[in-house]
């Protein structure tokens, strides 16, 4: 596939790249510098995503990939001035429409897991990874993780992961957040042959560590200020233990 690489020298070393897709562009981008930070947070975002609403487009800016990366960065500048993160907002797979047969089944999760796979073994090599997966973009961790060097998968608003329990991830270690206000928790978890995700990784039986995330809605895992962006930005740093549990 052509990739077209841009660099930005901003002050705050901002570097993207796009990569056209069949369906329209896939963008990666970069908040921090990636080359001097030894942590690196993966925002994967869910259905519904695309080049248009990446970094804009929504009432709620935090909403975005981009918004919601600024958001986890200075999230984690404010916890620690010297922190070495690095954000990626990772639209690196063709984001289903929420209102589409794609979004009950994982065709485009594992297409887009086999790119997030390559993006983090081949970019992100050294560095310490946090996958941070919203909704749909759960279910691309979810088959991305497995056998790779990420140290946490935190998965928000998922609609659940294609498996039965958390050690069917092949021992990666999962968190999970599900917001009160959150309309996914109503929704159905189940798998009927290949539409549905299964049970609810938030759910304590499921096996992951649940982080608090308080009243958080579908849209509000990344909001400024809130406890569910706190404790995924400790969950970045590696400051596990400093996490509100759920």
């Amino acid at each position: 596939m052509f990739r077209r690489v841009l660099a930005v020298a901003t002050a705050a070393a901002l570097t993207y790249a796009i990569v056209p897709a069949p369906r329209g562009d896939r963008i990666v981008r970069v908040y921090g510098d990636l080359r001097t930070a030894g942590h690196v947070a993966v925002i994967v975002p869910g259905s519904d995503t695309t080049v248009a609403n990446f970094d804009g487009g929504r009432a709620k800016p935090y909403s975005t990939p981009g918004g919601g990366a600024r958001a986890v960065l200075a999230e984690a500048r404010a916890l620690d001035p010297r922190a070495g993160l690095a954000v990626v907002a990772w639209l690196g797979y063709d984001s289903p429409g929420t209102v589409s047969l794609a979004a009950v089944t994982d065709g485009a999760a594992r297409r887009g897991a086999v790119d997030l796979r390559r993006y983090v073994a081949e970019t992100l090599g050294g560095k310490r990874v946090s996958l941070l997966c919203h909704s749909y973009g759960s279910v691309v961790c979810a088959m991305a993780a497995p056998g790779s060097d990420v140290a946490d998968v935190a998965v928000f608003g998922s609609p659940g992961l294609g498996v039965p329990r958390a050690s069917a991830l092949g021992g990666v270690r999962l968190w999970a957040g599900s917001g009160s206000q959150d309309w996914v928790r109503k929704a159905p978890k189940l798998r009927l042959g290949p539409l549905g995700f299964g049970p609810d990784p938030a759910d304590p039986s499921f096996g992951a560590r649940l982080f608090a995330t308080g009243p958080a809605g579908h849209s509000d895992y990344l909001r400024p200020g809130s406890e569910s962006l706190r404790n995924l930005t400790l969950i970045a740093l590696g400051r596990t233990g400093e996490v509100s549990r759920g």
